[in-house]
């Protein structure tokens, strides 16, 4: 026995050796993705081929290999194949930094996913770097799965909420080996507080919680694994998200007019007010009893002007519910399924009653934010869930009257950040400031449309856009596409990708045009 765990040990060393010697030899994608690299495409924009070597590549998918390969016959134009090429796989070629299992059970996977050029895992970004591969997902007990990288996501997340339910993004695990990274140099003031060991920022975000309750679906829907559900820290997680969120209902005074205790503040020092919550860290004031859960950031990480910030509760709504039913099918759990059920119902009821506004010239639309006093904040932001994303996350229909009147009005000048120019034409959003629009709100118009004109000329702009580098970033400036932030952002490449697939189901004829 003593012979067998110095041999385990002496293997274990010798992996560690290796992986180090290999990751060694690996660029940094973070340099390595701002550089050219041949072959480059064939076509006008000549982009660059950003794939790690495979040996370089965090998780190897034979599954997305083989789509790779299938969709080289359907997308006929060069560079817009070269953008699917480079941007599909990027989470899965750079972003799986550490998998394993948990240390008080060795049947727990654990997938710490980052975001890209950042070192830590968003529950958001997490959830939706996943998304992209839920066409390929089927039901797979291998560790060297998709349906693998999904459960360890799932599980970190768990853990991650049961820990710090007000937070939005987080730390590698204690099992990994790796140590914190440092987010700034003068610490946040914020209540619950938390270890920076487990947590890297703490912003409050509705749509965080929602994030984890959409994995969850996305990964029942495709497997039906429910015995996965039965397992863990799930079912606990779902009761603490459950407690969070109906805290946060409160309003800013009682009914005598004292200052209620909120369950969350935050304040940071700071020079940008968007980064920050004013009323000593509470926001502004929200009238209680309206039945929207309060959201003091969105999901740009920018700070809600109303804390009733209406995508989020619309994408909290549709999977509570839909995660409810999960919850019916685990057995023993039928009252915290039917709570689950009628918190949604409550949700999407308020989201009806104090969400829809009249506007003079699009008639009735969606807030983006409202305060339950009667003021709201007509925008959008490209970041999701959006208002422009409600029929992506499920949450209406796409020819929904209301809906389509917030469209047209989001995809306009009268929306403060849709960001227009001979470059590209998208909703953007303060985090990167006045001029700079986002790919992703781009991606998310063509998802919400089937106008043929639209899609095609969208992709265009995109693809017309990476300043050669052929990945999608964060956000490009409308006038000059050499202006842009962040070239290694896995959600919004997958995103992409994710979106070329659905086109070859939806509308394959635009995969064989030209955007030359």
């Amino acid at each position: 026995m003593v012979k067998m765990k110095a041999s385990l040990l002496n293997i274990i060393v010798a992996a560690t050796v290796l992986l180090e010697t290999v990751t060694a030899q690996c660029p940094d994608y973070a340099v390595y993705s701002q550089q050219v690299h041949p072959p480059l495409s064939s076509g006008r924009y000549q982009l660059s081929y950003m794939r790690p070597d495979p040996a370089c590549r965090t998780f190897n998918s034979s599954v997305v290999e083989d789509t790779l390969k299938d969709m080289e016959s359907v997308i006929k134009d060069p560079d817009l194949y070269r953008l699917f090429q480079n941007s599909f796989p990027n989470t899965l070629d750079t972003a799986v930094k550490w998998r394993g299992y948990a240390a008080n059970n060795s049947a727990e996977e654990l997938t710490f996913l980052i975001t890209g050029d950042i070192n830590a895992m968003w529950l958001r970004d997490s959830a939706n770097q996943m998304q992209s591969y839920l066409p390929l997902v089927k039901a797979n007990s291998s560790h060297d799965s998709l349906a693998s990288l999904y459960r360890g996501v799932i599980n970190l997340q768990a853990r991650y909420i049961n820990e710090a339910p007000h937070c939005n993004s987080f730390q590698p695990p204690i099992e990994s080996g790796i140590g914190p990274s440092k987010n700034q140099d003068l610490p946040d003031n914020f209540t619950p507080p938390a270890p920076n060991s487990i947590v890297f920022e703490c912003k409050y975000e509705l749509d965080s919680l929602a994030a984890f309750l959409e994995i969850s679906t996305n990964y029942y829907e495709a497997t039906g694994d429910i015995d996965f559900f039965r397992k863990f820290q799930w079912v606990s997680a779902i009761e603490t998200i459950i407690t969070t969120t109906e805290a946060l209902l409160i309003g800013t005074y009682a009914s005598n007019g004292s200052v209620n205790t909120v369950p969350y503040t935050w304040r940071r020092t700071t020079d940008s007010a968007t980064e920050t919550l004013d009323n000593s860290g509470r926001g502004n004031p929200v009238q209680g009893g309206t039945g929207l859960v309060r959201s003091a950031f969105r999901p740009s990480d920018d700070s809600t002007i109303f804390q009733l910030f209406i995508p989020a509760n619309m994408m909290f709504s549709r999977y509570l519910d839909s995660a409810s039913e999960i919850m019916a099918n685990i057995g023993n759990q039928h009252n915290l399924a039917n709570h689950m059920h009628n918190f949604a119902g409550r949700v999407r009821e308020a989201i009806t009653k104090y969400g829809i506004v009249n506007n003079l010239t699009y008639g009735q639309i969606y807030a983006f934010e409202v305060d339950g006093y009667g003021s709201q904040n007509i925008m959008d932001d490209a970041n999701i869930p959006s208002l422009l994303s409600a029929p992506f996350l499920g949450y209406l229909n796409v020819t929904d009257q209301v809906y389509q009147n917030t469209r047209k009005l989001i995809l306009s000048k009268d929306n403060p950040y849709f960001m227009r120019g001979p470059v590209i034409n998208a909703v953007g959003g303060p985090h990167a400031g006045l001029g700079q629009a986002w790919p992703m709100g781009s991606i998310i118009r063509i998802f919400t449309t089937s106008d043929i004109h639209e899609i095609e000329s969208t992709l265009k702009e995109i693809v017309s856009s990476t300043a050669g580098l052929g990945l999608i970033h964060e956000s490009v400036n409308s006038f000059d596409a050499s202006k842009w932030s962040r070239q290694w952002f896995s959600w919004a490449n997958g995103l992409f990708g994710q979106c070329l697939l659905d086109l070859k189901d939806r509308v394959p004829g635009v995969l064989g045009a030209s955007y030359q």
